[in-house]
């Protein structure tokens, strides 16, 4: 058979319609069932060899919608060879458009909660800023999905969407005006999550002074708890413009100078020794780095120093500090080592120099 006969074969067929119809619908499920091998024994066996899943995750997202597609376009192209008329053909063609809008609309939503279904890992690396965060982009991306669709689909059917679009448009700018500190929280909230300027736990200080632990990052605000267990909420646009000192970060270790002053005629290598000493059995003090000792002026009445070490936390700061302060004042005490304070002498005479010394 050459390729005459076959030509001359399939104008036979498409002569009858409807028999040309069915044949056209056959050779698209053929054509539909080979694009599905295509996934099943070489696109997913590829994928498989690789370490990353997120492949593998875009292969079965896309592998039924892609053979769905083959298999509607055939049955678009027999409506198309039937020739019913325009108006039936309009309402089939568009019907099947509006399916395959609506398979792929389906594959998005599927590929999004796939997407933001690790809240958990979210929420334990950025605290509850991050799974909130989460949320919010899922909820908005189905939000733009199902609005796409919806415009796609009236599209189809020949509908205007213009005056839609136009009171969209002044519904959102009527929103942004009306909402506008929340959005300024809300994008005050995205910023500090991509940032990563702080998360649940850290120690931050504020450029107002404050001072605490972060104990929740929502999307509106941020709350943190003082030393003295109150709790202080910041809106998020403040946060974001402020100036802010993680004590936390990079390390959670703290570095804790202890300011030291001893005598004039003191053991200056005694002393840094009993300091090193004590600091090394203080609980809450890291190995490493090394505690330090470094002295740094001759003052009035005493030689000043530092005694610098780090503890493993900042909350640990001031239990750290008050358990060093005392064992430095009864170490030095043990071991003859003064720890000088202002002195003022004072020199009493009799009334009678006084006067002497006035009239000389």
């Amino acid at each position: 058979m050459n390729i005459e006969s076959l030509r001359e074969a399939w104008a036979q067929i498409i002569a009858h319609k409807w028999l040309g119809a069915l044949l056209v619908i056959f050779l698209y499920l053929i054509l539909a069932k080979i694009v599905d091998l295509i996934f099943v024994k070489g696109l997913k066996r590829l994928a498989s060899l690789t370490k990353i899943t997120f492949d593998d995750a875009i292969l079965r997202f896309l592998h039924w919608p892609v053979v769905l597609n083959v298999a509607l376009l055939g049955l678009a192209h027999a409506t198309y060879i039937l020739n019913l008329g325009s108006r039936f053909e309009f309402i089939v063609q568009n019907l099947i458009k509006t399916i395959i809008c609506l398979i792929w609309t389906v594959t998005a939503f599927r590929f999004v909660r796939w997407l933001t279904k690790r809240k958990g890992y979210f929420a334990e690396r950025f605290g509850h800023l991050g799974a909130d965060v989460l949320v919010l982009l899922k909820n908005i991306a189905y939000v733009i999905i199902f609005v796409t669709a919806s415009f796609i689909i009236l599209s189809i059917w020949n509908v205007n969407i213009t005056p839609l679009l136009a009171s969209a448009g002044i519904v959102g700018v009527a929103v942004a005006l009306a909402a506008r500190e929340t959005l300024a929280n809300f994008f005050g909230g995205i910023s500090l999550f991509l940032d990563r300027t702080y998360k649940v736990g850290d120690y931050i200080i504020l450029d107002s002074g404050e001072r605490g632990e972060v104990i929740d990052v929502g999307i509106r605000s941020t709350r943190i708890r003082t030393r003295d267990d109150i709790i202080i909420t910041i809106p998020n646009s403040i946060m974001a413009n402020s100036k802010i000192i993680n004590e936390s970060a990079p390390e959670p270790r703290f570095r804790l100078r202890v300011p030291v002053g001893v005598a004039y005629g003191s053991d200056l290598e005694k002393v840094e020794k009993v300091l090193l000493e004590l600091v090394k059995a203080a609980p809450h003090v890291e190995k490493f780095p090394e505690p330090r000792v470094r002295y740094r002026n001759f003052g009035d009445s005493s030689i000043n120093l530092e005694l610098l070490c780090w503890v493993d936390d900042p909350r640990h700061k001031g239990p750290a500090m008050h358990h060093l302060i005392k064992r430095i004042h009864e170490r030095f005490s043990e071991e003859g080592i003064t720890i000088p304070f202002p002195q003022r002498d004072v020199h009493l005479y009799p009334a009678e120099n006084i006067s002497d010394k006035g009239n000389n």
